[in-house]
């Protein structure tokens, strides 16, 4: 059974349509990669997911509960986490403070506080600047204390939108690695990345949506030999997965 499943869905931005119904699911333990090109409707999957964006039809289920009309907080209670692209912190407030805010919905401290230790086992880089101000921070460290917040709730799953934006080539191994760890971990992790190859060497399965629709699904090994995917999302060269 499915911990996410999304079927025929639409949505958009007011009166303007992005997606077209789009079917795609996520089982319990996947990593699961969303790709396309620009304009696909990616962003926007994430968005309706999580109630950021226009809802215009279908079925969105977490964990046996429909997400429809749901808010983002309800959401986020029933253990869905969402890191959206641009490194989105607080910048005038400390690594502590940043984390601390990603469990706003928790009162017990001794619960926040083991938290922030499973925080810090994966990112331990953000343990030694717990007291800086995150807008002091690198880029590939801000998106460190990104997806950190998101963990700081310990979800079911984590969907991150973009993580290797802007981020250096060896930034980029580091996040992807950590996805892997999060991923061996037990957590359910969905990505929408660019760098299209990368995503589906570390994932179980992957969708490339194009227009808002869907365009074509396998498993992660599939789809970076599917010579039609290879041509015109990966460069046209064949890549061997990776294992994880």
């Amino acid at each position: 059974m499915a911990l996410l499943e999304l079927r025929h869905v639409e949505a958009g931005y007011g009166s303007m349509q992005i997606l077209h119904g789009v079917t795609l699911h996520v089982t319990a333990g996947e990593v699961v990669a969303v790709i396309g090109p620009n304009g696909a409707g990616k962003s926007t999957t994430f968005k309706v997911i999580m109630g950021f964006t226009t809802y215009l039809g279908g079925e969105i289920v977490f964990d046996g509960r429909s997400l429809v009309g749901q808010r983002p907080d309800t959401i986020l209670a029933l253990g869905l986490s969402y890191v959206p692209q641009g490194r989105v912190v607080f910048g005038q407030m400390s690594v502590r403070e940043n984390l601390e805010m990603g469990a706003y919905l928790e009162r017990d401290k001794a619960k926040i506080s083991a938290s922030m230790e499973y925080v810090f086992s994966h990112f331990p880089r953000l343990r030694e600047r717990r007291r800086q101000l995150a807008a002091t921070m690198s880029g590939g460290e801000q998106q460190m204390l990104a997806m950190g917040r998101a963990l700081m709730m310990l979800p079911k799953m984590l969907m991150l939108d973009e993580p290797s934006l802007g981020l250096s080539p060896r930034l980029v191994d580091d996040v992807f690695e950590t996805i892997v760890e999060l991923a061996r971990g037990g957590l359910t992790v969905m990505l929408v990345e660019q760098n299209a190859a990368r995503a589906l060497e570390i994932s179980d399965r992957g969708y490339v949506l194009e227009l808002g629709r869907n365009r074509f699904e396998g498993t992660g090994r599939e789809l970076l030999q599917n010579p039609e995917v290879r041509r015109m999302y990966l460069g046209g060269e064949a890549r061997p997965s990776r294992a994880r």
